[in-house]
């Protein structure tokens, strides 16, 4: 399972994905998000940002995210990482600020900005130094049309963090809003307060994505009983996880599986 902090390795990356629901995450890369199909919903501190086809996000180094998705259709991203070694004079602005408002609709998006994308996603594999040189593009386009805001202003603090690493760290125990409130010294009112105001979800619902998206990745890349899966997951029995596993995918645990070994 990841931890809640992701140290990202490798200085540009770029994955194309289906997205689904990511539990509430960080890491200190610099992540660019372009919608191709569908609409995504981006979470950042207490809000949550609406994208559709042609919108574009930057998600600034050890900033709080998350990503939901509504729409029953077709839905498609393209996710860019790159180190903060590679922003150049943008580096200081990256650390310090934030964007206001990260999202930037398609009618706004500078030209230059979507040309740079269009060449990531065709050339597929780019050299460090060539990703290096369009994120460098990219952000000084962006820059001119970010408000920027002080990056401690966003909603965040340590219960959050002390939050998300204790859940990481239990959720294959049998845990409770209660029993997790006192674990870190807290009450669970003012902890249910982070789940609605930061997360976008319950105490429940956070958790369940959380065992969630770890059976689905033993589902993916091991041929281990589905027993086994959903009990390693932290699910009390199979009829939950089968329940919250068909809520989240269309399909059963078994169909998922024999779906993706497929392809």
């Amino acid at each position: 399972m990841q931890p809640s902090y992701e140290e990202k390795k490798e200085k540009f990356s770029m994955i194309r994905k289906k997205p689904h629901h990511v539990p509430p995450h960080l890491h200190n890369a610099i992540e660019l998000v372009y919608v191709t199909k569908g609409e995504v919903e981006l979470g950042i501190g207490y809000e949550l940002y609406h994208m559709e086809k042609g919108d574009f996000a930057i998600v600034f180094p050890d900033l709080i995210h998350h990503y939901q998705v509504f729409s029953k259709g077709e839905n498609e991203v393209y996710q860019f990482h790159a180190s903060l070694e590679l922003s150049g004079p943008f580096m200081a602005l990256l650390q310090k600020k934030c964007p206001e408002n990260p999202v930037i609709a398609s009618a706004d998006l500078h030209r230059e900005v979507k040309n740079a994308l269009s060449c990531l996603i065709k050339d597929q594999k780019v050299s460090e130094v060539v990703g290096q040189a369009y994120l460098q593009i990219i952000l000084y386009r962006c820059r001119e049309t970010f408000r920027f805001i002080e990056k401690d202003s966003v909603g965040s603090n340590d219960l959050i963090y002390a939050a998300m690493t204790y859940l990481l760290s239990h959720f294959q125990e049998e845990l409770t809003l209660g029993k997790v409130a006192s674990a870190l010294g807290t009450n669970k009112f003012a902890l249910s307060k982070i789940f609605s105001g930061i997360f976008h979800t319950n105490f429940n619902q956070y958790l369940n994505e959380i065992r969630l998206n770890y059976a689905t990745s033993l589902l993916e890349n091991t041929d281990r009983r589905i027993t086994d899966i959903y009990l390693e997951a932290g699910f009390e029995s199979q009829r939950t996880f089968n329940r919250v596993f068909r809520q989240k995918y269309g399909r059963t645990p078994s169909e998922y599986r024999k779906t993706w070994w497929e392809k």
